[in-house]
């Protein structure tokens, strides 16, 4: 398995791939929003390919965290697995790299809205362990963050995603 940041030829095959992975085209037109964004970070716009063919993607981008002051912090999402290549470490892979990635280059923190027992074991803990508030109504065990090298104790306040996540836009 290789692990490398996207190009524009791998867009068509990442869209399938997210396409696929959660049964409908929601995530695949949030990547083509976020691409179009600031909060876009190439660097950390990751696929994982075997034998040349893209089986799986993920995406970090920049979000907002506002308190006293607005810091930038990293989303992780989309995450997806081609269907025929899950339960084969491909997630895992693709995350492990993301968050080295992303600590290298010094960022604080990335927030997940997700399922405990697949990011846990990555040291993601619920957002309340650090004072950082969901946008959303969600239980507090799925709204996750990790926080990495950059990371200050001035990094807590509400999460507020950019307009490429609003709903309406898909």
């Amino acid at each position: 398995m290789n692990i490398r940041p996207e190009n524009i030829l791998d867009y068509p095959t990442i869209a399938e791939v997210n396409t696929l992975a959660f049964g409908g085209e929601k995530e695949a037109k949030l990547v083509e929003i976020i691409r179009s964004s600031n909060g876009y970070i190439p660097e950390l716009s990751l696929v994982a390919e075997i034998e040349n063919t893209v089986v799986g993607y993920i995406m970090f981008s920049y979000i907002d965290l506002v308190a006293e002051e607005q810091l930038p912090v990293l989303s992780l999402a989309p995450m997806a697995v081609h269907p025929e290549w899950q339960k084969q470490g491909i997630g895992s892979a693709l995350l492990k790299l993301g968050l080295e990635i992303a600590d290298n280059r010094g960022e604080a923190l990335v927030i997940v809205l997700g399922y405990p027992q697949l990011y846990t074991p990555f040291g993601f803990q619920g957002s309340i362990n650090y004072q950082i508030e969901s946008p959303f109504a969600v239980p507090e065990d799925v709204f996750m963050v990790k926080t990495l090298s950059g990371y200050h104790e001035k990094y807590k306040g509400k999460v507020i995603y950019p307009p490429a996540f609003k709903t309406d836009n898909f």
